[in-house]
């Protein structure tokens, strides 16, 4: 996992919004259930618990890897409460001193990506980043300049005297049209003290009331929306497309200007138009849940980024295919974050067109902060330019991971086991498997059993198939 403070963040993840429109303390006292709402996980011990009643679950995360994601988490909130305005040293002393709010947002990576841990498989940084950052938005927008006290706090209600520390301008036109938006979701008719109709409609698709807040602190003009007009027709058309129903509060939490879009004039066309460039229609499901915003960027936008990847030899088909797996391509500026990142693989020697496709999430990173550390990093340790381009073609994912939390732990049990370092150029996928539960359990019974397999086949093959390898291996050795 790569430091979080190194990673330049992608186009739609940058924080600065924030500043214009946040809730002054005031006006946004600390709700009695603040975040048990929308977690309802915790972590104890490395051991993953589910249910507010803590029953346990089947996975044991082993404690190196729970080490590292605490850090990272770290990294995470640091850098995100920098993006606020905070000096270098509160941000990172904040971090270090909110160890129960940490474990929590390890246990939100455990929830949420359940069953990557039990194949154990690891997370990149960039998993990693795009799993915790929507979160930490969605508690700013909730809490604003108490957001520290609430961090610090957590799970309990930080101190009412406590003075804030995050505080950005007030805009009184702003913040009053806000307050507005926000009462109006727990107002009630009269006569019977019934919510408002849209509000209950969310609330049975699964959103809270707190949830609902949230989304019309960031969105006003949510509150206002029609139920009839504007909401239902969008969810009913979401549903039609097979997005299973527990996704669609993620997705209007994500991009609650989706509603207020007219699905005839707008949504519809803009489907057939992504349809057009090759998005499988098969897959909005996926596409929406993962990125939708896509839905609502300018089709000048969306051609300045479909040209770059013509421009780099993509065929239709496969721009096709990155729009399905990796829709938020679309948000990183072509001048910022393409263009320079193609340049710089170039230089390895690597064919951009197929590192692309393959793993697009590497045009996402830094390359003063990210890729130049790994270059460096295998050079250092004697391959050739020409080798360490050879290794990413072969295993795209190679420059997402971290350096201190992976690449090196893993290089240095390669040491260890007696094999030649050209094996990584042949096989650098090595990188990509978790090293306390698949790298060395494996080697551990190859050492035992006498015989030596390929790099590959130790780690690439099933369990039955491993062990019919070994065996195979045996009897030859024995013939011999």
């Amino acid at each position: 996992m790569k430091t979080f403070s190194s990673i330049q963040p992608p186009h739609h993840f940058r924080c600065t919004r924030f500043f214009s429109n946040t809730t002054t303390r005031a006006q946004l006292p600390f709700p009695a259930k603040v975040f048990f709402c929308q977690a309802k996980s915790d972590l104890h011990g490395g051991v993953f618990y589910s249910g507010i009643d803590g029953s346990l679950n089947l996975k044991v995360v082993s404690p190196t890897l729970l080490v590292a994601e605490k850090e990272e988490a770290k990294a995470v909130l640091t850098l995100f409460l920098k993006k606020q305005g905070l000096s270098n040293a509160i941000a990172a002393r904040t971090s270090k001193k909110s160890d129960h709010f940490i474990d929590h947002l390890v246990s939100r990576l455990h929830s949420k990506h359940k069953s990557w841990y039990l194949a154990g498989r690891e997370l990149t940084t960039l998993e990693i980043r795009d799993a915790l950052i929507p979160y930490l938005e969605s508690l700013f927008e909730e809490h604003g300049d108490i957001l520290v006290d609430v961090v610090e706090n957590y799970p309990n209600p930080p101190g009412k005297d406590k003075s804030a520390v995050l505080v950005p301008p007030s805009n009184p036109v702003l913040d009053s049209k806000k307050l507005k938006a926000v009462s109006r979701v727990s107002e009630t008719d009269p006569d019977g003290g019934n919510l408002r109709p849209h509000i209950v409609y969310l609330m049975e698709l699964g959103m809270d009331i707190e949830q609902i807040r949230s989304i019309t602190r960031r969105f006003p003009s949510f509150a206002y929306y029609s139920l009839e007009g504007k909401i239902k027709p969008v969810v009913e058309f979401f549903l039609e497309l097979g997005v299973p129903k527990e996704n669609i509060p993620t997705i209007l939490t994500k991009r609650p200007q989706l509603c207020g879009i007219s699905l005839s004039e707008n949504l519809k066309p803009t489907m057939k138009f992504f349809e057009s460039l090759g998005v499988d229609k098969n897959q909005w499901p996926k596409v929406i849940y993962r990125f939708p915003a896509l839905l609502t960027y300018s089709r000048p936008k969306v051609m300045e980024s479909i040209d770059f990847l013509l421009e780099l030899g993509l065929s239709e088909e496969g721009i096709g295919k990155i729009l399905t797996r990796c829709p938020n391509i679309v948000s990183y500026s072509v001048e910022d974050n393409l263009r320079p990142t193609a340049k710089y693989f170039r230089s390895l020697g690597v064919d951009v067109g197929i590192l692309l496709f393959r793993c697009p999430q590497n045009f996402g990173l830094s390359i003063e902060t990210n890729l130049k550390p790994v270059t460096e990093f295998f050079l250092e340790r004697g391959y050739t330019l020409e080798e360490i381009g050879t290794m990413i073609s072969r295993y795209g994912a190679l420059y997402t991971f971290s350096l201190t939390e992976n690449l090196i732990p893993k290089w240095d049990f390669f040491l260890t086991t007696g094999y030649p370092k050209s094996e990584l150029v042949k096989f650098p996928q090595y990188f990509g498997y978790n090293l306390e539960e698949r790298i060395k359990p494996r080697f551990e019974i190859m050492t035992k059993s006498g015989v030596k397999l390929l790099l590959n086949q130790v780690l690439s093959l099933s369990s039955s198939n491993f062990d019919e390898a070994l065996k195979k291996k045996m009897k030859k050795m024995q013939v011999s």
